[in-house]
């Protein structure tokens, strides 16, 4: 073979194995989102979150989370966490709100964005962040979940179990997902009716909600609850209007919608802002 071949052969080899991605600068910003084609993490100069103080009828996940994630940001053992449950009830938001509050502690903790369809880089994305070992990450995905053939769960225990190497000292992975095994009901029935064992054929699946240390479940919230986050949000951003006209106007938002929830919630105070002149943020 001539030099003049050996050398487009060791080009085209160069382009499908890129250099290692050089670690970023991680006092930038206090998040990042990872990219890929290229590999790249790149930062958040602002967080789009709501104070923890305004997140009403999730106590319990509030401070179980806030406690686990303190202890990962001091440097003790933090377990995964898997937040399922009720579409709008304020998953995401309490992840990037206890990362707010932990920040707030001056804490070497730093939230990473990672895209479902980006879990196949995620060996790559870990080993950029066990070569920072001075700094913690949150490693964040956000509406988790699978359908019938998909194969990236595979890749989500490279970030829950480590494989060989371990999952890094530094990092803590946390995923939101409206279903608590990460598949949906359907797909779990037809598996287990056409397996020969059908006790096998989703447990590989199913095992991955067990790989997580704590499952924190968001339910529907009560009426009051809905009132309750709609006050508070006028409260902190000084838009004025009585019990009264709130509890008439917000009720009525909600029957327009079909649905109570946070994200309801939010909208409806979105809305009441505007037509009140009030600036929100």
């Amino acid at each position: 073979m001539s030099k003049k071949a050996l050398k487009r052969i060791a080009a085209a080899l160069e382009r499908m194995s890129p250099a290692p991605l050089d670690a970023p600068d991680f006092d930038a910003a206090d998040a990042f989102l990872w990219h890929v084609e290229p590999d790249r993490l790149e930062p958040v100069p602002r967080i789009s979150r709501v104070d923890l103080g305004l997140l009403v009828g999730v106590d319990r996940s509030r401070d179980t989370l806030l406690a686990n994630t303190m202890q990962f940001a001091r440097g003790l053992p933090a377990n995964n966490a898997l937040l399922w449950g009720s579409r709008g009830m304020g998953k995401s938001s309490l992840v990037k709100a206890v990362h707010g509050a932990v920040v707030a502690q001056e804490l070497p903790l730093k939230i990473v964005e990672l895209q479902r369809e980006d879990l196949p880089s995620v060996g790559r994305l870990l080993n950029i962040l066990r070569s920072a070992p001075q700094m913690r990450f949150l490693l964040f995905c956000d509406d988790l979940s699978f359908s019938h053939d998909d194969q990236h769960y595979k890749s989500l225990k490279a970030v829950l179990d480590g494989g060989i190497e371990g999952r890094p000292e530094n990092v803590v992975f946390y995923a939101t997902s409206n279903r608590r095994h990460l598949m949906p009901r359907d797909m779990i029935e037809n598996e287990r009716s056409s397996a020969i064992n059908p006790s096998e054929a989703v447990e590989e699946k199913v095992s991955l909600s067990d790989r997580f240390g704590l499952w924190l479940g968001f339910h529907p919230c009560s009426q009051d609850e809905y009132l309750s986050m709609i006050r508070g949000y006028c409260d902190h951003y000084g838009i004025q209007i009585s019990d009264e006209d709130l509890r008439a106007e917000a009720i009525e938002w909600q029957a327009t919608r079909g649905a109570r929830s946070g994200r309801v919630a939010w909208q409806y105070v979105t809305d009441l802002a505007g037509r009140k002149g009030v600036r929100l943020g």
